[in-house]
C-alpha cells in the first residue's frame, strides 16, 4: 500500500510451477545438491550464532529441511513459529516428508518443494529462464481481469456454484460462495488439477507459494529498483537481515483463501526451504530487430 501503478515490459510465463519431474531432469544433467541436501558446515553455522555458542551433537548436524505441521488446538502465542514448523533432518525436494520416502512418478506432476532462493537461481540458469519481479508476478496472477480483482479468475469468489473450492488453498476467511468448511487436500496437489486464468496460467492462487526475484519491504511503495528483470539481487553474507528477504507470492496448500488474493505478499530469507515453498520461471521477451 497505497495502491500504485509499475510499468513492466513484456516477458514470457511458464504456465506451471516446477514440477517434481521437470526438476529432477535438472538434477539428473547437472548432479546439482540443494541447500537442503547439503552438508552441514559447522564453522560456517556458528559466524551467525552468539559468540561462544556450544556446539551441538553431530547427530543434530545433518542436511534437512523445515516442515510445516498441523496443529490441532488453538495456539496462543503466534510469535513462536516452532509451533507450525518443524526442522526435519533428511527433508528434500526429494523427501518430502523427511521420513525416507522418495519421491516417485506417481508425483511427477506435483510442485517442487524444499527449494531454496539460491536453488532456483541455479534452476533457472540451466533451463535459460529467470524468476519473475514481484510485479510481473502479481500482473501475470491479474491477467485480462479489471485490476481490482481478488483473485486470478477474477471474481472474489472462493467456490464454484456447487461449492468445489477453486484453488488447492484452505476454507476461512476470505473464503466465500457457501460450500463445506472442509478441504480433503492436505498438501499439494497436480499442476493443473483447477482452472487456469485467463492467460492460461494455474495456480496463480494456492498449492504452493512462488519465489520472486524482488528483495522484500513491509511497503511495496518503497521498492528500490527491484521491480527490473536486471536486478535480480541475490543478497551476500555481508548484507543486513532485511536484505535476505526475498518475496514470495500467491499462498499455498497451508493458507487461508484471504492469503491468496493476487495482492497478497509474503516474504521468505533466501538461505530457507520449506514445504509449502516453490517457483515457476519467465523469459524475457528479445528486443525487437527491425
Amino acid at each position: 500500500k497505497p495502491r500504485h501503478e509499475v510499468k513492466i515490459d513484456g516477458f514470457f510465463m511458464d504456465v506451471t510451477v516446477v514440477t517434481n519431474k521437470k526438476f529432477r531432469e535438472f538434477i539428473d544433467d547437472t548432479g546439482y545438491i540443494t541447500v537442503a541436501e547439503r552438508t552441514v558446515d559447522w564453522n560456517e553455522i556458528k559466524t551467525q550464532l552468539p559468540e561462544n555458542t556450544p556446539k551441538p551433537h553431530d547427530s543434530i548436524l545433518e542436511p534437512g529441511s523445515l516442515v510445516f505441521k498441523k496443529s490441532n488446538v488453538s495456539l496462543d502465542n503466534l510469535n513462536d513459529f516452532f509451533q507450525w514448523w518443524k526442522w526435519k533432518i533428511g527433508a528434500s525436494w526429494n523427501n518430502v516428508s523427511g521420513d525416507g520416502i522418495e519421491i516417485n512418478t506417481v508425483q511427477d506432476n506435483l510442485p517442487v518443494v524444499h527449494i531454496s532462493y539460491e536453488d532456483t537461481l541455479a534452476y533457472c540458469k540451466w533451463a535459460n529462464r529467470r524468476l519473475p519481479t514481484e510485479a510481473e508476478w502479481e500482473y501475470a496472477a491479474r491477467g485480462n481481469s479489471k485490476s481490482n480483482a481478488m483473485y486470478p479468475w477474477g471474481s472474489p469468489y472462493t467456490r464454484t456454484k456447487e461449492g468445489r473450492l477453486l484453488a488447492n488453498f484452505k476454507p476461512g476467511r476470505g473464503d466465500y460462495f457457501g460450500g463445506d468448511t472442509k478441504n480433503d487436500n492436505i498438501y499439494t496437489t497436480k499442476v493443473k488439477a483447477y482452472t487456469e486464468n485467463d492467460l492460461g496460467l494455474f495456480d496463480m492462487a494456492g498449492n504452493v507459494a512462488e519465489w520472486t526475484s524482488s528483495v522484500f519491504y513491509e511497503g511495496s511503495f518503497n521498492f528500490i529498483g527491484d521491480f527490473s528483470p536486471d536486478v535480480q539481487y541475490n543478497a551476500k553474507d555481508s548484507d543486513p537481515i532485511l536484505m535476505k528477504r526475498k518475496v514470495i507470492r500467491g499462498g499455498s496448500w497451508k493458507d487461508i483463501a484471504y492469503n491468496c488474493q493476487v495482492s497478497s505478499r509474503n516474504y521468505e530469507y533466501q538461505d530457507t526451504a520449506k514445504s509449502y515453498i516453490g517457483f515457476r520461471c519467465v523469459l524475457s521477451m528479445a528486443p525487437r530487430i527491425n
